[in-house]
C-alpha cells in the first residue's frame, strides 16, 4: 500500500484531523503536504458533507444540508518542481470506500448516499419537476451496491473521485469572480441561484488564521463547479486505471481531491446524483515541463479514462429533443434535450411500479450512459441516456406480455 500523506480519523469532524485540508480554491491556501515527481501516495478523503448525512429514513439531513460548508477537500498536496505552464500528470492507481470499516455512521462504512436536493437548497437537474427533498441510503457489499429505498435494482459501482483539480492563479481566480458575478448579477434573487459567489461562512482554508484567513476567505472560490483547473467535473469515468493532465497555474501545483463516488450515472442528475462517501484514494504524479503551451492546453484538464468500468452489453436507451414540456421550441438545445431523455426514462420506469422519486434516483446513482447524439439538425437537438438492462431483476424492455408490476417498498424517504 502507498504511504498515506493525508490520513483522516473517522472518529473526528474535518476541521479537528490532525491536517486539515479546505473547501474553497484559492492560490493562497498553503500545501498541506509535499510529494515528489514519480511518487505513489494514499489520500484519505471525507464524504462532501463531512457526515452531515446519516444512514437513516428521513430526508431532513438533505434538505438542511450545510452547503456553505462543501466540498470538504484532502489537500492542498504540492508537488515538488511543478510550476506554471506545467501540466501534472495524475494517474489514479485505486479508490474505494473507506478501507477496513465496513460499517460505522459515516457515508464509506458500508453504504452511501444519493439526495435530490430541494430547489431552495441547491436544487438540481429536474428540480421544476423535483422540487422537494428525498434521500435514498446504498448498502455495499464489494463493488455491488443495493438500496432499500430503490429495490429491484442492483449495480456494480463505477468508483471515482468527484472532484480533483489544481490551484488557480490570483489572475485565474479573479476572472472566475469576474465572469460567476456577472451572471448573479442578471438574476440576483433566482432561487436555486446562477451561481455561488465567496462565502467566508464556514470556510475552511488549512492552516491559514488570522487576517491572511480573513482576506482569502473573502475572495475564494467555491468548489461547486468544475472550472479551468478541474475541480468538481463529476466524471463517471475517473475511475482506477485513469490519468489525467491538469493545467499548474501555481508553484507547486497544490493538488486537492475529494468528494469520492461508489457509483455515478452520466451528469450526476439530481445534484447529490452519485452515491456519495468517503474513502481512499491512491495517487501516482509526475510532471510535464511546458506541458500547457507543447499540448495547447491552456485550460480544462485531459484524461486517459481508466479501463475498469462494469461491463454492461445491453441498453434501453431513451432519446429527446430541445422542445421544452409545455411545448415551446428552442434552438439545439443540448441541455434541455438531456433533461427531456431523462425524463422519458423516469415516465418509462413508472410504469413498472416505480415512484418518480425513485426512478429519478436511479438514473443519478446506476453507471447510465448520457450521450449528446445530435447537434446539427436544426432546430432539435438530440440528447440520449442508456440504461443498462442488467441492474434490474425483473424484464424492463419492452414486450406483448406488458410491464411486470413490482413491489417498490418503503419508497424513498421525503422531506
Amino acid at each position: 500500500m502507498p504511504d498515506v500523506v493525508f490520513p483522516l480519523d473517522s472518529t473526528k469532524s474535518f476541521t479537528e484531523q490532525e491536517i486539515v485540508g479546505h473547501n474553497r480554491w484559492h492560490p493562497d491556501i498553503p500545501a498541506a503536504v509535499w510529494v515528489k515527481p514519480g511518487d505513489s501516495f494514499r489520500v484519505h478523503c471525507r464524504e462532501w458533507f463531512d457526515g452531515a448525512v446519516q444512514n437513516d429514513d428521513s430526508a431532513e439531513d438533505i434538505k438542511h444540508a450545510p452547503l456553505n460548508g462543501v466540498h470538504v477537500l484532502s489537500g492542498p498536496i504540492g508537488v515538488e518542481g511543478a510550476a506554471p505552464g506545467d501540466l501534472l500528470l495524475v494517474d489514479i492507481l485505486d479508490v474505494g470506500p473507506i478501507p477496513q470499516e465496513d460499517s460505522g455512521p459515516l457515508a464509506g462504512q458500508g453504504w452511501g448516499y444519493t439526495g435530490i436536493f430541494p430547489t431552495s437548497n441547491g436544487g438540481g437537474f429536474l428540480t421544476e419537476q423535483f422540487p422537494d427533498a428525498y434521500k435514498a441510503v446504498w448498502d455495499f457489499s464489494g463493488q455491488t451496491a443495493t438500496s432499500r429505498h430503490v429495490p429491484h435494482v442492483s449495480f456494480t459501482g463505477i468508483v471515482h473521485p468527484g472532484l480533483m483539480g489544481t490551484a488557480p492563479s490570483a489572475g485565474l481566480l479573479a476572472r472566475w469572480n469576474a465572469r460567476e458575478g456577472a451572471l448573479i448579477a442578471t438574476d440576483p434573487e433566482r432561487t436555486p441561484p446562477l451561481a455561488l459567489p465567496p462565502e467566508p461562512e464556514s470556510a475552511i482554508l488549512g492552516s491559514l488564521a488570522g487576517a491572511a484567513f480573513d482576506r482569502v476567505a473573502a475572495e475564494a472560490a467555491r468548489t461547486a463547479p468544475p472550472r479551468e483547473n478541474g475541480g468538481n467535473q463529476d466524471i463517471k469515468n475517473l475511475t482506477k486505471g485513469t490519468r489525467v493532465f491538469y493545467p499548474v497555474f501555481v508553484d507547486g501545483a497544490n493538488l486537492s481531491v475529494g468528494d469520492l463516488h461508489f457509483s455515478q450515472g452520466d451528469g450526476e442528475i439530481t445534484f447529490c446524483g452519485a452515491i456519495e462517501m468517503g474513502g481512499f484514494i491512491d495517487l501516482r504524479v509526475e510532471v510535464i515541463k511546458d506541458g500547457m503551451a507543447t499540448y495547447g492546453v491552456s485550460e480544462n484538464a485531459i484524461f486517459v479514462p481508466g479501463n475498469t468500468d462494469p461491463q454492461y452489453s445491453q441498453w434501453l436507451a431513451f432519446s429527446g429533443t430541445s422542445v421544452t414540456l409545455d411545448g415551446e421550441q428552442r434552438y439545439l438545445d443540448p441541455f434541455l434535450a438531456y433533461q427531456r431523455a431523462c425524463l422519458h426514462a423516469i415516465d418509462y420506469l413508472t410504469a413498472f411500479g416505480y415512484a418518480p422519486e425513485q426512478a429519478y434516483m436511479i438514473l443519478g446513482a446506476a453507471p447510465i450512459e448520457g450521450r449528446l447524439s445530435g447537434v446539427v439538425d436544426i432546430p432539435n437537438a438530440c440528447a440520449t441516456v442508456y440504461l443498462p438492462t442488467a441492474i434490474f431483476d425483473f424484464p424492463v424492455v419492452p414486450s406483448a406480455a406488458g410491464p411486470v408490476k413490482i413491489d417498490p417498498g418503503i419508497g424513498v424517504p421525503r422531506a
